[in-house]
């Protein structure tokens, strides 16, 4: 209180007219102007004065306000003293380690399945190596036969975020990316087909269903729809303003799939071998891979269970999974390649590390002998039988499960050096291994076999490849089916007319083998002439999404014979969960 306020008889201030604490007050005010060595003198002094005087009270004031100072200084100094005591620990020594970036290799969780379906009889069917085309009797799993594209249940579109922290795209498909197409095609030799490859993902943009899937017919339109989502991701496309283009068209293919799969991880639209299961779990494994979305993952792990349980002591699959004594391997590379791609997306199901040790063997049973290949199909009881034109599955499913550098690869290999890549003469039985020596048959499919054999000699690289892209990459740019823009109806994000294209098989059996003739007008190639004919829209899918997956080989994966550091992509750009978005939600509970 100021002397003015106890002149105005403030009854407050006449607590503070005690002259005794007035004195206090003004001795406090003569030291606030002496120096360090001052204070600490008048501080001792203080402390021997009575307590009830007012040197002592400030002798009191002053220890307290230097204990935290000579605290702060006093503690560190001693913990620093402590901790220069302490003696070294003799005999330890620094030692280097090298680290290798390696793909991980996790054991997968799974949910219970409903029981397995009941065995087929021991007994090789009719040569089919078409992906979807039905064949015999079925009985659970008999397909879904619709006119029209469905959903099995509606499903509430809403938004959910995109689960990236960040996008980790593992080394074998670490390269999809804009920088990475580009510098891989210039390297390889693949420059020439971009253009191609944008005109297929534009025509299936605009061939995609209402409700995300593709073709028209109900026992193939989860197959359907996984190639062409498989297509999309292979040009590195996923959900989201970064793909303004194709975002919606793939966010739309997924969760049609999501939707189709049922709670034992089969889906419902499945051809009667059920060679959808795998096409669509390989084309959710990779989808997951790239995106991290939670709900893939989920499905992916029902899916793996099925394969998992389906496969036989030939370390093979048969069509349905079904447990018998014999491998398909057309079916068996279709399975292969989804056990690749679970595994590459780190699904933690049980037993699926160890389906992916026993699967590189998967095609042994198969192999025709020191001449290389791999014959269509074999029992326990019996040789393996049919044309070897699937020898580029064996050989490509091996590489990408490790074996690359097998023996049984290096002659496939070898063995496939003859074959040619030309639609006007693909019946050659002469130069192609699905004719030689065994004629060439109705339901032969080389852009099927082309497919395999493309990859598989990117993944052995050097000569082999080099001498393969001048065949392949040509035909295949001047053999694709171009619709000019001003009469494609196509527009693009920016609402510019472009051209779009796809490709029909030159073989009138791979064309519309067992499916009906179809309504679409297309040719084939007969022994060097070209025959009018139609075709079905399932089938213009598959060839298309087949072709376009070849023009992308050059970054689609990266080569097995490649160092990891080699293979190691480049950090991925980090994006915030609330950047990208994807409409993709659970199915709403039917009603």
């Amino acid at each position: 209180m100021s002397e003015q306020e106890i002149q105005n008889n403030d009854p407050a201030a006449e607590v503070w007219a005690d002259p005794e604490d007035r004195a206090w007050k003004e001795m406090q005010k003569l030291y606030e102007n002496l120096s360090f060595k001052e204070r600490i003198k008048k501080t001792i002094a203080g402390l021997s004065m009575p307590k009830d005087s007012g040197e002592y009270k400030y002798a009191r004031l002053q220890m307290q306000r230097m204990t935290g100072p000579v605290v702060a200084i006093l503690v560190p100094v001693l913990i620093v003293a402590i901790m220069l005591s302490i003696p070294k620990k003799e005999g330890s020594a620094s030692k280097n380690v090298a680290v290798e970036i390696v793909e991980t290799t996790d054991t997968p969780e799974l949910e219970q399945d409903e029981p397995e379906e009941p065995p087929e009889p021991d007994i090789i069917e009719p040569l089919d190596t078409d992906i979807d085309g039905p064949t015999g009797e079925t009985t659970e799993m008999t397909p879904i036969e619709t006119n029209e594209p469905v959903s099995p249940k509606p499903r509430e579109i809403s938004t959910v975020q995109m689960n990236k922290s960040p996008i980790t795209m593992r080394n074998i498909i670490g390269s999809r990316d804009p920088g990475h197409r580009g510098a891989l095609m210039s390297k390889y030799g693949g420059t020439g087909g971009d253009a191609s490859v944008m005109r297929a993902l534009r025509w299936l943009k605009k061939n995609q269903n209402a409700d995300g899937s593709w073709g028209t017919n109900g026992s193939q339109y989860s197959a359907m729809t996984g190639l062409a989502l498989l297509t999309y991701l292979a040009h590195g496309e996923i959900p989201g303003p970064e793909h303004p283009e194709f975002g919606e068209t793939v966010r739309k293919a997924a969760q049609y799939l999501l939707d189709d799969q049922t709670p034992n991880g089969y889906f419902k639209h499945r051809d009667g071998n059920n060679y959808t299961h795998s096409i669509a779990t390989y084309a959710l494994a990779e989808f997951y891979s790239m995106t991290r979305h939670p709900l893939a993952k989920t499905a992916c792990e029902r899916a793996a269970v099925p394969i998992i349980k389906g496969q036989n002591e030939m370390n093979s699959w048969d069509y349905k999974y079904a447990i018998t004594e014999r491998s398909d391997t057309s079916f068996a590379g279709w399975t292969a390649q989804a056990v690749k791609a679970l595994h590459t997306a780190e699904i933690d199901v049980p037993g699926l590390e160890e389906c992916y040790q026993k699967a590189q063997k998967a095609f042994l049973c198969t192999y025709r002998g020191e001449e290389g290949g791999f014959y269509y199909a074999v029992t326990a009881a019996s040789s393996p039988g049919g044309h070897p034109g699937l020898s580029g599955v064996g050989a490509l499913c091996m590489q990408l499960l490790g074996a690359w550098d097998d023996r049984h690869v290096t002659q496939t290999l070898s063995y496939l050096d003859g074959c040619t890549f030309s639609f006007e003469k693909w019946d050659d039985g002469k130069s192609q291994p699905w004719g030689r020596g065994d004629g060439i048959g109705d339901n032969v499919s080389p852009i099927y076999y082309w497919y395999y054999i493309t990859q598989a000699k990117f993944q052995a690289g050097g000569e082999t490849f080099k001498s393969w892209n001048r065949q392949f990459m040509p035909v295949l740019t001047n053999m694709q089916q171009r619709v000019a823009a001003e009469e494609s109806g196509y527009v693009d994000f920016e609402n510019k007319p472009r051209e779009i294209g796809y490709w029909d098989s030159p073989s009138k059996g791979e064309s519309y083998h067992d499916t009906g003739n179809g309504n679409l007008p297309c040719y084939h190639w007969e022994k060097g002439k070209r025959i009018d004919g139609t075709t079905t829209m399932n089938r213009r899918v598959m060839d298309t999404c087949l072709c376009a997956l070849q023009l992308m080989v050059y970054y689609r994966f990266l080569p097995a014979t490649l160092s990891v550091t080699e293979q190691a992509a480049p950090k991925a750009t980090t994006q915030k969960e609330s950047d990208v978005r994807i409409g993709i939600t659970k199915k709403r509970a039917a009603r």
